[in-house]
């Protein structure tokens, strides 16, 4: 039915309390038109009430509505004949554990659209959580760091931080830091481990929500190239943390000698290129990676890199790796597998390659959070639905009978669509293969 959107209850996992709309939102698209049934949910940051009040129609199924939104992906069981789906897919890298659920929408004919897709003429994105993961993600950053150093003996004032989700608001959590920041700032930063240095890989909204936190800290920046000068020469600085923003031109060189880098080549031929971040390691305390990757580009850390540090000598200065990015077994070898903000921390050993939750061991620490942003739902969820809401009277209105070109989706819309009544788009036909090779993996 035209005109009726549905917003499914999320249920990934227990921590997962967001909405792609929320109620304010919804007011607005109902005095539009547009209908909006919300599924009945006891654990979302919203109410059913709040919904309600905002004049949705809740439900507990939403699957009689022609396009269902969601934030995190669906079970396969949950696809109906013929449905459109709008979430966080998970599946344009072929990531195995989503092959099913993605077989499933091709088998039901159903169509998916893909929130990470939603670009402008400039690729630029123009909805995500990134900002919100960056926050989140700092936060937990910030008070893992002092679980860590508190079993390695180092006593530190980071152990009066809390992470995000029981603050539950960005503003709460921001106080707290602040008055870390007070402690630091009176030479509050413990010795054994001065300077403490923070980097952060790229510079994108994960990047800037990740700052965002950081610079609420006494701060000096320094350049990746005088980053292990720096260090050497600064073991007594105390009331500062030292930070670190790694763009493209300092992670990776062409491999041809004497080559000079070029953003748009590395793009482009990225294979012309190897990393050479690992050189960087020894100077950092704790890493916080928050770059888009795939396999096309070259990996940040290799397990060898990381067994470097660990293999004799005094322990290393990495304490913490925070992989807000979280691509498993992607840019750092040290991301085995994806951890929840009850079970956040694990420490990876690169020697043996273990990785055993908890803060205690060989290694180094891994905060590996896959959904940061639900850890601030309300304030997340807010942040992408004033986003997402001006583009949904487009899709409740759009004609799903025939073929895409002729749906009255926006073009930013259909560039976002991965399959269209079970088949793929053009863009994204590739992907065909990655079921294929799920398939044979089966047998």
């Amino acid at each position: 039915m035209k005109n009726r959107i549905g917003i499914r209850e999320e249920d990934k996992n227990p921590w997962e309390k967001r909405v792609p709309l929320v109620p304010e939102d919804v007011a607005r698209l109902v005095s539009r038109g547009v209908e909006v049934w919300v599924q009945s949910s006891s654990r979302r940051a919203f109410s059913d009430e709040e919904f309600a009040r905002a004049g949705a129609k809740v439900v507990a199924d939403v699957s009689p509505c022609e396009f269902v939104l969601g934030v995190k992906e669906m079970p396969a069981s949950f696809f109906r004949e013929g449905g459109g789906y709008a979430f966080f897919s998970h599946t344009i890298k072929g990531q195995p554990y989503n092959m099913g659920m993605l077989r499933s929408l091709v088998e039901k004919r159903a169509t998916l659209l893909d929130y990470e897709l939603i670009r402008d003429d400039e690729d630029r994105r123009l909805i995500f959580f990134g900002r919100y993961a960056g926050l989140a993600g700092m936060v937990d950053a910030l008070w893992a760091l002092g679980r860590r150093l508190q079993v390695q003996g180092v006593e530190n004032p980071f152990l009066s931080l809390q992470p995000a989700h029981v603050f539950g608001d960005v503003e709460g959590a921001k106080k707290e830091i602040q008055a870390l920041g007070e402690i630091l700032a009176g030479g509050g930063v413990p010795g054994e481990i001065a300077p403490l240095v923070v980097g952060i890989t790229g510079y994108g909204h994960v990047s800037q929500g990740a700052q965002e936190i950081l610079n609420l800290l006494p701060l000096v920046e320094v350049s990746p190239a005088n980053l292990l000068d720096f260090v050497a020469e600064n073991g007594d600085l105390r009331d500062k943390v030292v930070k670190v923003v790694f763009k493209e031109e300092d992670l990776v060189v062409p491999r041809e000698p004497g080559r000079p880098f070029d953003l748009r080549e590395y793009y482009e031929q990225p294979e012309r290129y190897r990393s050479v971040f690992s050189s960087y390691l020894p100077g950092i305390t704790l890493l916080v990676n928050a770059i888009f990757w795939t396999p096309r580009y070259p990996r940040l850390a290799a397990r060898e890199d990381l067994a470097a540090l660990f293999q004799g000598g005094p322990p290393p200065r990495l304490r913490l790796v925070a992989d807000i990015s979280c691509d498993i077994d992607g840019p750092l070898a040290c991301t085995v597998r994806e951890t929840d903000s009850g079970d956040p921390v694990y420490v990876y050993d690169p020697l043996t390659g273990r990785a055993p939750s908890g803060f205690d061991g060989r290694g180094v620490a891994v905060l590996a959070v896959g959904n940061l942003p639900a850890e601030v739902p309300r304030d997340s969820s807010a942040g992408f639905s004033s986003a997402l809401a001006p583009l949904v009277p487009l899709l409740a209105s759009a004609d799903f009978s025939g073929p895409l070109p002729a749906s009255g989706l926006p073009h930013e819309l259909v560039r976002a669509v991965i399959l269209w009544k079970g088949e793929f788009t053009p863009a994204f036909r590739y992907m065909e293969e990655f079921l294929r090779g799920a398939a044979g993996g089966k047998r």
